[in-house]
C-alpha cells in the first residue's frame, strides 16, 4: 500500500486562518542580505550539533541524531533571520519543519541555547530580538488580560489532557518512567509536600496565591484548614467552587476573583504554585513582598517555581518569546538567584529549604504531550483548530524539552520570616 506524500508547507499555510493567525500564515519580509547571514549563522550552528538537519534544497547539516526536516528553507530562515525564536516557533506552526521525534531535536536544541548564537551576535541582542511589547507588562489590568488568555481558553479543553485532579503543574512521582494511571497520585504527592512544608493543618489560615481548578485548596481543608485563595481567571474560579461544593468544603474555602496585590489579612501560611512565571522581573519584588506582608510571624510560605539558569535570564528577560506571543503573555521564569535577591532585598523571608525535581517535569509533560495528541480529535471537536493544534504540541514538546536538557528546573521553596521560629 503506498503511503501518502507529506503535504508541502505551501500547503499547509494555505490552511491557516489568516484572520486568526496573521503571523503564521505569512512569513515575514526580509532582506536578502538579512537571510543571507541567517542561513550562514544557522548552518555553522547546526553543523556542530549532534542532530540531523534535512533541507528541501539538498542541504545536510549535523554530526547525526535526532532528524529536523526543513521543507521551505526560504521561509524557514526569513522567519528566525526577522523575529528569531518567535519566527522558529511559527515556522513550526506553518509547518515549514518537522521533526519525527519533536522533543528529542528540540532537547538538543535546548542543550546547547547558550552556544547557538555567536557571542558577538548575543551581544547585539538588543538589535535583532524582539521586544516585550509593553501591553504584556503585568500591571494589575495587564495581568488579567495575559491570565485570561491562556486560562481562559476553556476548562474543557484542559480537561483532556489533565488528570480528573485538574493539576496544571509538575507532579512528583515515584520513579521513572512514569505512567497516566500513576499522575493524579504524582500530583496529590506533589501538594501534599507543599502543604506539609507550609505546616498546614487543622486550624490554619491558609492564603493560596493562584487558585487553578481547586485542587490544593480541596486537599488543605480537607486537612481542617481555612483556605482563601485568589485567581484572575474566571473560567478557573468558576469550575474551582463547583468542585469544592461538590467536595463537601465550601464553608472552609473562600475562593476569590482577586489579584495577589489586592490580598487582605494575616495568614499562618502561604502557598503558590507555579504562579510567580506569571508575575514579570518588573513585579517580583512585589510578589514577594506581599507573602512577606501577609504572612503573620512564625508563618511559613511554600511556593513551586519553574527557573531557568541565570545568566540566560538576564540575556532574555526583556526579548519576546514565542511563548510570550502564543502560550503565557506576560511571563518570564525567573532563576534561583534571583528569587534569592529578590527575598533578600524586599522582604523579611528567608529560604530554609529549596527542593529541585526537573526530571519531574519532564515526565509530567510527556504524559500530558500524549494525552494531548491522542485526543486531537476532541479538541477541534472545541473549536480549535489544526495552527491551535500544532501550536499547543510545540508549546508541550518545547517545555518537556527544557527540562530534559536540564535547561529548565523546578523548585519547592519553603520561606519563614527573618526572626520567626522555623
Amino acid at each position: 500500500m503506498r503511503t501518502a506524500e507529506p503535504r508541502s508547507a505551501t500547503a499547509q499555510r494555505r490552511d491557516v486562518d489568516p484572520a486568526r493567525w496573521p503571523d503564521v500564515v505569512t512569513p515575514p519580509e526580509a532582506s536578502r542580505t538579512r537571510t543571507a547571514v541567517t542561513r550562514a549563522v544557522l548552518s555553522r550552528a547546526l553543523g556542530r550539533l549532534p542532530l540531523q538537519a534535512r533541507f528541501a534544497d539538498g542541504t545536510r547539516l549535523g554530526t547525526g541524531g535526532p532528524v529536523i526536516e526543513i521543507h521551505d528553507p526560504e521561509a524557514f530562515h526569513r522567519r528566525i533571520g526577522t523575529e528569531g525564536l518567535v519566527g522558529f516557533g511559527e515556522s513550526y506552526m506553518a509547518g515549514e519543519w518537522d521533526a519525527p521525534d519533536l522533543v528529542a531535536a528540540l532537547t538538543v536544541l535546548a542543550d546547547h541555547a547558550a552556544r547557538l548564537i555567536p557571542e558577538p551576535l548575543q551581544r547585539l541582542r538588543g538589535l535583532w530580538a524582539p521586544r516585550r511589547p509593553d501591553a504584556q507588562r503585568n500591571t494589575p489590568t495587564g495581568a488579567r488580560d495575559n491570565i485570561s488568555r491562556h486560562y481562559d481558553l476553556s476548562n474543557d479543553l484542559f480537561a483532556l489532557f489533565l488528570d480528573e485532579t485538574l493539576s496544571y503543574s509538575a507532579a512528583l512521582f515515584r520513579g521513572f518512567p512514569a505512567s497516566w494511571p500513576l499522575l493524579a497520585a504524582a500530583q496529590h504527592r506533589k501538594i501534599d509536600r507543599l502543604l506539609d512544608l507550609a505546616e498546614v493543618g487543622p486550624g490554619t489560615r491558609l492564603l493560596e496565591i493562584g487558585t487553578g481548578w481547586g485542587e490544593l485548596a480541596i486537599r488543605a481543608a480537607a486537612r481542617g484548614a481555612q483556605v482563601t485563595s485568589l485567581t484572575l481567571s474566571h473560567e478557573q474560579r468558576d469550575l474551582a467552587r463547583r468542585r469544592v461544593r461538590e467536595a463537601g468544603l465550601a464553608d472552609r474555602v473562600s475562593l476569590q476573583l482577586r489579584d495577589y496585590r489586592e490580598a487582605e489579612g494575616t495568614y499562618d501560611a502561604v502557598v503558590s504554585v507555579e504562579m510567580v512565571e506569571a508575575v514579570g522581573a518588573e513585579f517580583w519584588p512585589v510578589y514577594f513582598a506581599t507573602l512577606d506582608a501577609r504572612l503573620a510571624p512564625g508563618g511559613r510560605a511554600a511556593l513551586q517555581a519553574i527557573t531557568m539558569p541565570h545568566d540566560r535570564m538576564v540575556a532574555s528577560r526583556d526579548t519576546f518569546t514565542w511563548i510570550q506571543k502564543y502560550v503565557f503573555p506576560g511571563g518570564l521564569l525567573p532563576s534561583v538567584e534571583a528569587v534569592e535577591q529578590v527575598t533578600r532585598e524586599h522582604t523579611r523571608l528567608r529560604i530554609t529549604r529549596r527542593d529541585p525535581f526537573g526530571a519531574h517535569y519532564a515526565e509530567t509533560l510527556r504524559l500530558w504531550r500524549e494525552r494531548f495528541t491522542e485526543r486531537a480529535d476532541e479538541v477541534g471537536g472545541l473549536g480549535f483548530d489544526a495552527t491551535f493544534r500544532r501550536m499547543w504540541t510545540f508549546y508541550l514538546a518545547y517545555s518537556e524539552a527544557g527540562f530534559r536538557a536540564g535547561y529548565l528546573d523546578v523548585q519547592q521553596y519553603l520561606f519563614t520570616k527573618e526572626g520567626s521560629t522555623p
